[in-house]
């Protein structure tokens, strides 16, 4: 089968395009005939290898895996022992590793029955940014109906189900873009935006109960003066390719630290995928309230153009491979 993979760390230039074995299902598994994969932060950090304590896992000097991609959208094509939710022929959206490839195998509880409503290019949208927003409004952010809060980067993937969900759940939604995303931002159901080239949100005299944050671009002093006293702001992803390991660990520190002295909640967001979120992602879908966006479609063999297009931090909604 061909698959992308990469056998060192670096720059998408790296990546290869392979004819390599098809994987086999193990125990609790299901093989899955690829249709459409989609690329996340997640997929540059390990191409990259960073931040470099993730090689203590990955693989010191080359990665110990040479397959890439993770969200994943298909059909299934055999079912390893001991799956009993799923049958050949089901069409599945999740998480797959080596996701990049004509086939690849994930674990069956990790996956979820594809809303037909949706294309397998908006499917494959919707696993790690969908439970990033889902996992980190309703269980760190724990809304409330008819709170207010206010979502930074509220255009790129993770944050264009951070403002569908949130008004799902009854919360007026503020979101943060640039100019050309303003519009966009409200029809998908934002109340309010603030163009951050024109307005400084941290300047303002309106307070949050929430403040979910995908860019990373302020300091903690400038999110925490947004929020109310007993306000939450929850921080998730942020940066490209330069920011160092030490900007990273240095910037989780100071949050801890800065916690015990003020009244603000900041709860750490560490999404994991599981069939049971994934069904209320389809559950949203089917229902009409949450629309995967996608930004632009790329065929496999143009991997290298779309890790770079999601690395340089300015993307609107998903950027999908489809898989012949």
């Amino acid at each position: 089968m061909q698959a992308v993979v990469y056998r060192r760390y670096g720059s998408p230039d790296v990546l290869e395009f392979q004819e390599i074995p098809k994987p086999t299902p193990a125990e609790g598994e299901v093989l899955i005939r690829v249709h459409a994969a989609s690329v996340n932060p997640y997929d540059w950090h390990f191409l990259r290898g960073t931040p470099s304590f993730i090689r203590l896992f990955t693989g010191m000097s080359r990665p110990k895996s040479p397959r890439l991609g993770a969200d994943v959208a298909g059909t299934i094509e055999a079912v390893g022992a001991k799956v009993a939710q799923f049958m050949i022929g089901d069409e599945v959206f999740g998480t797959a590793k080596g996701s990049f490839a004509e086939y690849a195998c994930a674990v069956a509880s990790q996956l979820a029955v594809k809303p037909q409503e949706i294309s397998f290019e908006q499917a494959a949208c919707l696993p790690i940014a969908g439970i990033t927003a889902l996992q980190g409004l309703r269980d760190k952010g724990d809304i409330q109906t008819g709170q207010a809060i206010l979502i930074n980067g509220a255009a790129g993937g993770v944050g264009t189900f951070a403002v569908q969900i949130a008004k799902s759940l009854g919360v007026r939604v503020t979101g943060v873009c640039s100019t050309g995303n303003i519009d966009f931002l409200r029809s998908i159901g934002a109340d309010e935006v603030i163009d951050y080239t024109r307005e400084d949100f941290a300047r303002s005299t309106k307070l949050y109960d929430l403040l979910f944050d995908l860019v990373g671009n302020r300091s903690l002093a400038d999110y925490l003066r947004a929020l109310h006293p007993r306000g939450t702001y929850i921080s998730c992803g942020g940066g490209g390719p330069e920011n160092s390991t030490w900007n990273l660990l240095s910037g989780l520190l100071a949050n801890a630290i800065r916690s015990r002295f003020v009244s603000q909640k900041m709860p750490g967001l560490f999404a994991k995928v599981n069939s049971g979120d994934l069904a209320t992602l389809a559950a949203l879908v089917q229902a009409g309230k949450v629309v995967p966006v996608v930004n632009r479609t790329y065929a496999l063999r143009e991997i290298a153009e779309a890790v770079r297009q999601v690395e340089s931090g300015h993307v609107r909604g998903k950027v999908v491979i489809a898989i012949a």
